[in-house]
């Protein structure tokens, strides 16, 4: 029986994935560089913005330009998101009848503390989660399932316990390799590609979503 939910947080709960295209589009832009991939951001998604830079650009990078140009790409998806953030359909109500039968929440993000707290304050869900795992935490991001794992240990429920929503391919593979069930939210990638990577089923969005009905495998 399911007992906890972990929600990844950008294109599960936050609609961003249009701002963090804007952001690696424009530093590909400023660096005048061509993407290694004809849709270069789905390289990026899930992945710590420095382990994304090198398969952005195609090339190999000492670990200080990679940081250097993760702090760029965040600066500008600030300035991208002061256009506002939206929540995905239907995800507040989901969360909120989580809250009221008290099911455990946690997220485990590749996004920063600072993007966390700033980005589920401006959509009203910050005082929803009390145990957020961010890439702060962590020595490995995804797929590596440390993130999921530890978000179960400060949860206090077993990973077999866990149900996962995830919009990316790396995490569905992380909250597999944690042991975890995972649903896949269809923002980044298509139906096909998330059930191949391990999604049990595939939602667009959070709308007329029950949570009796996701309790049971």
């Amino acid at each position: 029986m399911t007992e906890a939910v972990i929600f990844d947080m950008d294109g599960v709960l936050i609609d961003s994935g249009a701002h963090h295209r804007a952001a690696w589009m424009a530093l590909l832009a400023e660096l005048g560089e061509e993407a290694a991939h004809p849709e270069p951001w789905r390289l990026t998604i899930g992945r710590p913005s420095e382990e994304a830079v090198p398969l952005l650009l195609g090339r190999a990078m000492p670990d200080y330009e990679a940081r250097r140009l993760a702090r760029r790409k965040r600066d500008l998806y600030v300035g991208f998101a002061r256009a506002g953030l939206v929540a995905v359909a239907g995800v507040r109500d989901f969360v909120a009848t989580l809250e009221h039968l008290r099911v455990p929440r946690a997220i485990g993000t590749s996004a920063s503390g600072f993007d966390v707290d700033r980005v589920l304050a401006a959509v009203g869900l910050r005082r929803a989660f009390g145990v957020i795992v961010t890439a702060d935490d962590v020595v490995m991001g995804k797929p590596d399932p440390e993130v999921y794992e530890l978000a179960a240990a400060r949860l206090r429920v077993a990973p077999e316990a866990c149900l996962v929503f995830e919009d990316s391919l790396v995490g569905i593979e992380a909250a597999r390799r944690a042991g975890m069930r995972a649903v896949g939210v269809s923002t980044a990638h298509s139906d096909a590609e998330l059930r191949d990577a391990g999604a049990e089923r595939t939602i667009a969005d959070f709308q007329g979503l029950e949570w009796p009905s996701l309790a049971s495998p």
